[in-house]
């Protein structure tokens, strides 16, 4: 019996080493799939995770802002002169004669060209003529009735005969009053060969030169002279209706001048014109500034900025954080869980890069720039910090 467990002993040993060995391998296999197993879910998550993160939008915000205290309103202009008036012959002819040209001062009647008029001067002697014709016609005939009139008193004559010699005095003296007029409108037109400057001014133009033919009357290209009053201007400004309300009579304005280059003239709104253009939707205003020493020239193009008061809102947004789908003006905003809220804006001013906000925001709220079209209410956002610009230093923080 000894013998028989003496040699069953080393092979007991040797069998539970091997067990052990197998359950050691049993459990890193089992450890390695655990850890596999672990490991796939772990990466699974992640991956869920970074997609729901890259499928939330990304989004740059800003805050709106108040305007300034006043607000710069700058448009172009147009420079005439005070009075300002093409000079047209009145008779026909040949220029005789001119004595002022571009450039020159002129005063009130005096003398700018003579114009010979041999037609004219014909009808005028012609006229004269037949007034004298037209004089001892009536004459003949006031003394006929006259002296028939003194025959019907002692009647020598007839009724009828009397009142035909008082109807040709009659119509003798309308002849001789109409050969009068036409006698004066002659020599009305023998004045007309002087053409004289209406107003004190610069001539500024002329169109013809001694031996040209002169038409009378207003036609394209026929005015002889252009006279320009430049001791004072007026500058023509066509105000948006935006901003129509807000220019007045007396208000003052800068000007600028492209011939004068960092040069500002004070001007002030002499009137505007109480009505809309229809086609333009602007307010024609007009304003008016001293020129007596002829620096400033009319025709010229002008830059005219006003200082306007604020706007009841004074709240301005960045025109990219406006969006226009609907009905009315929106903009998105950031709430305190970071998701989109839409509202609805009332809109005022726009002065190009910002748009002014009369109601629906306030200036605490967070906008979103540029929202895609899709954007809807309520969808979850990121909210991207705003970057610092190339080569500025970060601010210093105080303790």
């Amino acid at each position: 019996m000894n013998d028989v467990s003496a040699s069953h002993r080393p092979r007991t040993a040797p069998a539970l080493l091997q067990r052990r060995y197998l359950w050691v391998a049993v459990a890193v296999v089992l450890l390695l799939a655990v850890w596999g197993i672990i490991s796939r879910l772990l990466t699974r998550n992640a991956l869920a995770h970074e997609a729901r993160q890259s499928a939330v939008l990304t989004v740059i915000t800003t805050k709106p802002h108040r305007g300034p205290a006043t607000d710069t309103l700058l448009l172009p202009g147009s420079v005439q002169a005070y009075y300002e008036a093409p000079i047209y012959a009145r008779t026909s002819g040949y220029l005789k004669s001119w004595y002022t040209d571009i450039g020159a001062t002129v005063k009130k009647g005096q003398l700018l060209a003579e114009i010979e008029t041999p037609e004219v001067d014909q009808q005028l002697r012609q006229a004269e003529a037949d007034l004298g014709t037209a004089r001892a016609n009536y004459e003949l005939a006031r003394t006929t009735n006259e002296r028939w009139q003194g025959l019907l008193a002692t009647q020598s004559v007839s009724q009828q005969d009397a009142d035909q010699r008082a109807g040709d005095a009659a119509a003798k003296g309308a002849a001789q009053a109409s050969a009068a007029a036409n006698l004066a409108r002659l020599r009305e037109m023998e004045g007309f060969k002087r053409v004289v400057a209406p107003f004190d001014g610069v001539v500024t133009q002329r169109n013809t030169d001694v031996g040209a033919l002169i038409n009378a009357g207003q036609t394209p290209g026929s005015a002889l002279f252009r006279v320009a009053d430049t001791h004072r201007l007026r500058i023509y400004v066509q105000v948006p209706q935006a901003y129509a309300a807000q220019v007045h009579t007396g208000m003052q304005a800068s000007l600028e001048f492209t011939d004068h280059p960092g040069q500002h003239y004070a001007a002030a709104v002499a009137s505007t014109a109480h009505a809309l253009d229809a086609t333009a939707r602007t307010l024609e205003v007009e304003l008016q500034i001293d020129n007596g020493s002829g620096e400033l020239l009319p025709g010229s193009y002008v830059q005219v900025t006003f200082a306007l008061p604020p706007g009841p809102g004074n709240l301005r947004v960045p025109v990219n954080a406006v969006i226009f789908r609907g009905k009315s003006p929106e903009v998105a905003t950031v709430d305190a869980n970071q998701h989109v809220r839409l509202r609805d804006i009332s809109e005022g001013r726009d002065f190009g890069t910002e748009v002014e906000v009369l109601a629906g925001i306030d200036a605490n709220d967070t906008l979103i720039l540029n929202p895609p079209d899709s954007i809807a209410d309520g969808t979850p956002v990121r909210v991207q910090p705003l970057q610092p610009q190339a080569g500025t230093a970060p601010a210093a923080e105080h303790s």
